[in-house]
């Protein structure tokens, strides 16, 4: 196809846009898309239609004549189904309330597991960690867990910093 071709063949398009357009009562040529139905179901996305517009002005061309011109009146296609939101999210992860993390941690504490304790207690900053035990401390507590999380974010701490 010559250069004259092609504009001559977009020109014609542009036409027949315009035609469109006003048929359907629409203000932009975006507006046609939900009338051009595809063949992996729904309407036309509207980057197609662009890229259809340069690379296939003939197709876009027959395709806008037989769904929106030819047609007494045309009528709009139903969009693709979509999967709903959240579908892909992974299932194996469970997922607990506040209050039931704390009744699973009691029970642990209970059974005398620290490894599912250790697991299970919210991790805290050392900074946090240090005021509640200079707190406990102030209070006359002794709490264990409080000195295992201490031990545990200066062992991390050191870990890190060994690293780096």
């Amino acid at each position: 196809m010559t250069v004259e071709q092609k504009g001559k063949s977009l020109k014609e398009l542009e036409d027949t846009i315009a035609k469109a357009v006003k048929k359907v009562g629409g203000s932009k040529e975006n507006d046609l898309c939900k009338y051009l139905p595809m063949e992996s179901g729904g309407y036309m996305h509207h980057f197609t239609l662009r890229k259809m517009k340069y690379r296939e002005p003939s197709q876009l061309g027959t395709l806008i004549e037989k769904f929106i011109i030819k047609v007494d009146r045309p009528s709009a296609v139903a969009p693709k189904r979509r999967a709903p939101r959240g579908s892909r999210k992974r299932r194996d992860n469970l997922s607990f309330s506040r209050i039931q993390m704390e009744r699973m941690l009691q029970l642990a504490r209970l059974a005398g597991d620290k490894e599912v304790i250790s697991m299970l207690s919210p991790r805290k900053s050392l900074p946090l960690v240090k005021r509640e035990l200079i707190s406990s401390i102030r209070h006359n507590r002794v709490d264990q867990e409080l000195w295992n999380s201490f031990v545990d974010c200066i062992n991390a701490d050191s870990t890190v910093s060994s690293e780096s």
